[in-house]
């Protein structure tokens, strides 16, 4: 039986799938062959997140984009259980904790600055004055 045969020709994944093999390619599936390629595509469906923040800036004459999604984790991964990936993941983690309390921090120093706020008289670590002339000037 040929591609052309089949009854899951009508289907919408395998319409998909077939769309996307080059031209010059031998495309004879039987309809076991068909429903095999499907059951393996059907997983590959995007699952909406409960955070999902999309967004793009222009910067000069580019445009770039970021993503920012985030949710459960539904994927059967073996690289999770790898020490390597587990090192990696302990050490990015700790650097983004660490960026995130050092930007904290200076959020935190240019709001006292900003507010008049001398905790040690005669001392500056210079930030808010570097912030004043790069940020606030006019």
């Amino acid at each position: 039986m040929t591609i052309e045969e089949s009854s899951l020709l009508k289907d919408p994944v395998i319409k998909e799938l077939l769309t996307k093999i080059p031209d010059g390619f031998d495309i004879n599936f039987n309809d076991n062959q068909l429903q095999g390629l499907k059951i393996a595509l059907a997983n590959r469906t995007w699952r909406s997140h409960p955070i999902d923040f999309r967004n793009s800036i222009g910067l000069l004459t580019w445009r770039y984009y970021f993503v920012f999604i985030a949710g459960r984790d539904f994927r059967t991964s073996r690289k999770q259980s790898r020490p390597l990936f587990k090192f990696t993941e302990a050490i990015f983690l700790s650097l983004l904790l660490i960026f995130i309390g050092l930007f904290g921090i200076l959020i935190v120093y240019l709001i006292k600055s900003a507010l008049g706020i001398d905790i040690f008289p005669n001392f500056s670590f210079g930030v808010w004055g570097w912030f004043k002339g790069v940020f606030l000037a006019g």
